[in-house]
């Protein structure tokens, strides 16, 4: 075998693990919009969500914490602060900014991700941003205005509200990732994730028996059945597949190949819950993906 076939060989399956994973990320927004229109609400929505993935999550920490040292105190305030602010918090203001706007817009708007996590760190830790940082920035967020703008004009205020929500779950996640680096290197990557989401788990079951009382769970058989797929294919399997393909290609060209996300959700959301694609929402997803493109290059 020449060497240039053994280097694709040998990552290809990487290349696979991400783009798949990618695609199930996105089908979680498809899922949330599809279920609300069975009468259900976000906070009964990501309840179902998060107690047919506690298990999967529960037992992800208990393989990863095997033969390891028990956590410290600053360790386990470091997991509940972190499965509260990067999975429960980013997770249900997603849901709840989905009820308002399209999953296209929604899945453009959690891309901006990376540009949230640098300007964090710019406040934070005074890092070094490049210009061509700003630039990507910049067109990316042109991109996402350019689809708001759109949307605002035929949704109204509503569009309004569930773009701030969404944006505020993508801050969320942002400070997830930001104060994440310290335990990732002490408790590992599997370990982190599986118990910070198995705190958030928690977090929704309680909100859930909080704000809601027990007859709220009697929904329609089809939200159990989208909110089991939403547990596995779109939650606990992507997770699984991107961690696989960064142990073989690295986070750079994993969060490249995740380029492919917000086009499956657009493409996804029109072939299924039948949004409109038009020149609007074309022309802002190119501008959003060229901006991160150009802006993840630079990093």
């Amino acid at each position: 075998m020449v060497p240039a076939q053994a280097a694709i060989k040998s990552i290809a399956p990487g290349l696979l693990f991400a783009a798949v994973g990618a695609i199930a990320f996105s089908g979680k927004a498809i899922i949330v919009k599809l279920a609300y229109r069975h009468g259900v609400d976000a906070v009964t929505l990501i309840m179902y969500r998060m107690l047919f993935a506690l298990p999967i999550f529960a037992v992800m920490a208990w393989w990863a914490s095997r033969g390891k040292p028990f956590l410290t105190r600053k360790d386990w305030i470091g997991v509940v602060g972190l499965g509260f602010t990067g999975y429960y918090l980013a997770s249900f203001l997603d849901f709840a900014g989905l009820a308002y706007i399209s999953a296209s817009l929604e899945r453009l708007i959690l891309y901006l991700n990376p540009t949230l996590v640098m300007l964090l760190g710019l406040v934070l830790y005074q890092r070094r941003v490049q210009a061509a940082q700003i630039v990507g920035m910049a067109i990316s967020y042109c991109g996402v205005a350019l689809v708001f703008g759109h949307e605002i004009s035929v949704l109204g205020a509503e569009a309004a509200w569930g773009a701030l929500l969404v944006f505020l779950s993508a801050v969320s996640y942002a400070v997830y990732l930001v104060y994440s680096g310290e335990l990732v290197k002490r408790l590992g990557a599997l370990r982190l994730v599986g118990l910070a989401t198995t705190v958030a788990c928690l977090c929704c079951l309680l909100q859930f028996l909080i704000l809601r009382p027990l007859s709220a769970a009697i929904v329609a058989p089809e939200v159990i059945w989208l909110s089991v797929l939403n547990a596995t294919v779109c939650t606990a399997v992507p997770v699984l597949l991107v961690m696989m393909a960064i142990e073989r290609l690295g986070p750079s060209l994993v969060a490249q190949t995740g380029m492919i996300g917000p086009m499956s959700t657009i493409l996804m959301g029109v072939l299924i819950l039948g949004e409109p694609f038009t020149a609007w929402v074309a022309a802002g997803s190119v501008l959003v993906i060229a901006g991160i493109y150009v802006f993840t290059r630079a990093r």
